[in-house]
């Protein structure tokens, strides 16, 4: 079988997580980068055979251009290939548009990631189970079912959809979370001894607060009439919840507690927790280690709350619901008091 060859643009952490699973699916990978430190480390990760340039090289059947969406708008603005053309962005309107030029492009937005960056923290199961939209805008038929097998090929659920619902869904489904998280931390850190109290339910909602600031400025500007038009629904959303307490409504506040909790019941889950009890003691990690290590359990996250004067602490595993069982039971053979 002949090998198939792609050019990356863009050798941080989705760029070299491709790289990783395009190779890992048999392809020859070439890259570039503005950064020479990030290309290096994509090369010493062997997310790429070999650096390349800036523009893609003949003979090349795809081409992933893997940067903060301006950045993309601007490679395209100059880029001629004949070559399949595909990108990473968050945002697709603007990346739609200025790919209108080329006679081969099915825009891209896989699903994942991290709070980190770099290569150094790429994974060629990076993609493993989510969805990756693949737009619709202006793309032959042929070239989306070609793009719909290599993203399966990655481990990941090609989505169709057009850059517009694209756009309008991850507003609220990943954008405005974005905003609501980085507000509540905002809030809850004007009172340290509030702070303090914050459990596993807070973290959870907060956590993508703690991801990279730049990149998530450039994406939220990228699309911010969408982002608005989510905000001024909340505000709406918030204001009825106000006017419920403030009036006594027990009705309309459980109404809306249940239309979410039956919403949120048919989503489904990516992963289960497993929340194994710590003492202070020399080992519990290895313990853990050895525990996983036999049940072979499919981990997405790991969470340490230390107690606050030591003596141990609760730590939470996510791992994939088909596998939360045996891990339990792995964890209670080695001795530890298990919660799920």
């Amino acid at each position: 079988m002949v090998e198939r060859r792609a050019h990356i643009l863009g050798t941080g952490l989705i760029g070299a997580s491709i790289g990783l699973a395009l190779r890992h699916a048999g392809w020859e990978t070439v890259g570039w980068d503005p950064d020479p430190m990030a290309l290096q480390l994509a090369e010493s990760r062997s997310a790429i055979v070999r650096p390349g340039g800036k523009e893609p090289e003949a003979g090349v059947d795809l081409v992933v251009l893997a940067a903060p969406p301006s950045e993309i708008v601007e490679t395209l603005a100059t880029l001629e290939t004949t070559a399949l053309v595909t990108d990473v962005a968050g945002v697709k309107g603007s990346v739609v548009a200025a790919a209108a030029h080329l006679p081969r492009f099915v825009g891209g937005h896989p699903m994942a990631g991290g709070a980190g960056g770099g290569a150094a923290l790429a994974s060629s199961r990076l993609f493993h189970g989510a969805s990756w939209v693949l737009t619709t805008d202006g793309a032959a038929d042929a070239d989306l079912t070609s793009m719909e097998d290599i993203v399966r090929s990655l481990g990941a659920n090609p989505l169709r959809m057009t850059a517009a619902e694209h756009d309008a869904a991850v507003a609220v489904i990943s954008h405005l979370p974005h905003l609501l998280a980085a507000t509540l931390m905002r809030m809850a850190s004007n009172d340290e001894r509030g702070l303090a109290l914050a459990g596993g339910g807070f973290r959870d909602l907060t956590r993508v607060a703690g991801s990279e600031t730049g990149w998530w400025t450039e994406i939220l500007l990228s699309n911010a009439g969408e982002v608005g038009e989510a905000i001024r629904g909340i505000e709406t959303e918030l204001a009825r919840l106000s006017q419920a307490l403030a009036s006594g409504d027990r009705e309309t506040l459980r109404s809306i507690l249940e239309q979410a909790r039956t919403a949120r019941a048919g989503l489904g889950e990516h992963h289960t927790q497993v929340r194994v009890v710590l003492v202070d003691r020399p080992g519990e990690i290895a313990r853990v280690g050895h525990a996983l290590e036999r049940s072979r359990a499919d981990v997405r996250d790991f969470q340490l709350r230390h107690g606050e004067h030591g003596g141990g602490g609760i730590l939470t595993i996510s791992v994939s619901p088909a596998t939360a069982e045996v891990l339990g039971l792995a964890l209670l053979e080695e001795g530890f008091e298990v919660e799920t």
